[in-house]
């Protein structure tokens, strides 16, 4: 699975053609999430307050980009590197 960004010790990945509805994966210190993409809602998993926080700020700022990645990813395409939140 892609890591499409990744700061604070925290890991964005997609998986080519996942299931809907449009999410992306987040890994941080042994614990994983699945964040909502329209919503930021947290769909599945366990991260810490701070880390939730962090996530959905940066899922808000890069929802287009996020989009994006989805639809090459439901097409089987390399997806794009979108940028930290510590600007990485």
């Amino acid at each position: 699975m892609p890591v499409i960004s990744y700061f604070f010790g925290i890991y964005i990945r997609m998986y080519n053609d996942d299931h809907n509805p449009p999410h992306f994966h987040v890994d941080y210190q042994g614990q994983q999430a699945q964040f909502a993409i329209e919503s930021g809602e947290l769909l599945a998993g366990k991260l810490p307050s701070k880390a939730v926080k962090l996530v959905r700020e940066w899922a808000k700022e890069h929802q287009e980009e996020l989009r994006d990645n989805w639809e090459l990813a439901v097409a089987l395409k390399p997806l794009q590197r979108i940028a930290g939140a510590d600007n990485d």
